[in-house]
């Protein structure tokens, strides 16, 4: 098993910036990608951010520039730095871990990834 837990989220204003965090434990060996992924009411849930193993980091064409992944393998932490915070980016944000091998073009589809937090909320307020 592996556990998952985000915090860091907050109400910002428009503009400004926020870093979620989320900590990995567990069966942290058999994790291959790791995500972010976003749920606001009335919209379906997207992800924000991915990285592989192998260093392969996907961002959706909307955020690039204003969100970045990181990690930091010593702490098994997950980070993600969002910038030029918008009210649309207001959402759930939930910190994901996948087991088995995705293509490219998967790494951002949430029904690949096995393991979720329990989310963190971020509001955006203009």
């Amino acid at each position: 098993q592996v556990q998952l837990v985000e915090s860091g989220g907050g109400s910002v204003q428009a503009g400004g910036s926020l870093t979620l965090s989320c900590a990995v434990s567990g069966y942290i060996i058999r994790i291959v990608c790791v995500a972010w992924f976003r749920h606001a009411p009335g919209k379906e849930r997207e992800g924000v951010a991915a990285v592989a193993s192998d260093i392969r980091i996907m961002y959706p064409n909307s955020e690039k520039g204003r969100f970045s992944i990181s990690q930091d393998i010593a702490k098994n932490t997950l980070y993600l730095q969002m910038n030029d915070l918008k009210p649309e980016d207001t959402a759930m944000y939930y910190c994901a871990a996948g087991t088995n091998y995705l293509q490219w073009e998967s790494l951002l589809t949430a029904k690949e990834y096995n393991y979720w937090g329990q989310g963190t909320q971020v509001t955006v307020s203009s």
